[in-house]
């Protein structure tokens, strides 16, 4: 039985795990975060990802889980409203679509359960080194004995640990797109019914969207700015914070102050850089990269979810052949990127292709099913 070790628990760690289970490999998650992380924004399955879902039995749980959204508003900088709509809201497109908007955690819970009895997960811990032997790959970590895997997947998101050990610094692949993205709760202070709200002043702006049968709200904040300097690993959320408070203070809507005093206080604060990841090649030897960690599209896309699961898929499904003589692992990583990277290309195109604004109906169609499974 192969064992795989996969850094990262989120949705494309844990989606692979799940599909490497069912293919009789061992996979091993090794996981930074003490417990399947919470909070974060929501997050959409769109098109052929719909089908991965399918694949793994978890279509009607996770219909179950999508949110409850009858419409938007948008308002001006003052917080007059400009435009509202029944039928479209921003963070998920149409409403009346097939496509699944639902919270990042119920997804990664949901993920974590079904995996949870055959898979080996280590939590609070973290690759410190990984080195390439006859064998397999040995992997040395901040807590748990070193041990050899036959593979190592990264799929460790933006600021992957297993891409700057194996392939070197971030600066290398990361593309900064102009804006930072911050995501936190707050109580439903403002009494939103299943309706978001969303305002634009200058540089920033944010979106209001309300989850929990009404009672919290997922707040998502977004400035432009250059790269910020110091932030490449992403892990200073108290620099992070302070710039978001003061944004959010200096805005003219009345309710700013209270969305500043929230990014003050929230547990679940996050903030980091929209940027994509581009590689030449997502394969080294015995280590091959996954999702954001490999070709992270940034939320601007509206499709990292879909490429994780998707890539996810894929990767299984390729490795589950070395078993027939195609190539080993080898093989199976090159199959991998050619399948995949038509559509990531085309999905990383929603991002930059229509800056300041959704990417056109048609384009994400288009890169939507780009792929066959």
């Amino acid at each position: 039985m192969k064992t795989v070790l996969i850094s990262g628990a989120g949705i494309a760690g844990s989606a692979l795990a799940h599909r490497l289970r069912r293919r009789g490999f061992a996979p091993t998650v090794v996981e930074r975060a003490s417990a399947p992380r919470r909070g974060g924004q929501a997050i959409d399955i769109r098109g052929v990802a719909l089908d991965v879902v399918r694949r793994m039995g978890l279509l009607e749980r996770a219909r179950g889980l999508r949110t409850r959204i009858r419409g938007m508003s948008v308002l001006d900088a003052d917080g007059n409203e400009v435009h509202r709509s029944t039928e479209v809201a921003h963070s998920s497109g149409r409403l009346d679509g097939d496509d699944l908007e639902l919270l990042l955690e119920d997804l990664v819970s949901l993920l974590h359960e079904h995996t949870r009895d055959g898979v080996t997960y280590l939590f609070g811990d973290t690759v410190t080194a990984l080195t390439e032997q006859p064998d397999g790959v040995r992997a040395d970590f901040a807590h748990a004995p070193s041990r050899v895997f036959d593979l190592v997947v990264g799929a460790d998101g933006l600021h992957s640990t297993v891409r700057r050990l194996v392939f070197g610094p971030e600066e290398r692949y990361a593309h900064h797109l102009g804006t930072y993205l911050s995501v936190f709760g707050a109580d439903n202070f403002l009494g939103l019914d299943q309706w978001q709200v969303w305002l634009q002043d200058g540089d920033n702006g944010f979106g209001l969207m309300p989850v929990r049968d009404n009672t919290e709200l997922r707040i998502a904040f977004g400035f432009r700015s250059e790269p910020l300097a110091g932030d490449r690993d992403g892990r200073d959320p108290e620099r992070f914070r302070k710039i978001v408070v003061d944004r959010l203070a200096g805005l003219r809507w009345e309710a700013a102050e209270r969305l500043a005093k929230a990014a003050a206080t929230a547990p679940d604060f996050y903030c980091d850089a929209m940027a994509q990841i581009r590689m030449d090649r997502w394969s080294r030897g015995r280590v091959v990269l996954l999702g954001d960690a490999g070709y992270c599209a940034s939320p601007l896309s509206g499709q990292g979810t879909s490429l994780a699961l998707v890539g996810a898929h894929v990767l299984a499904e390729e490795l589950a052949r070395t078993g027939e003589g195609d190539g080993g692992h080898e093989g199976a990583f090159a199959r991998y990127e050619d399948r995949m990277r038509p559509f990531v290309t085309l999905n990383q195109a929603l991002a930059t292709e229509n800056p300041g604004g959704p990417a056109p109906e048609e384009s994400v169609a288009r890169a939507k099913n780009a792929i066959s499974l």
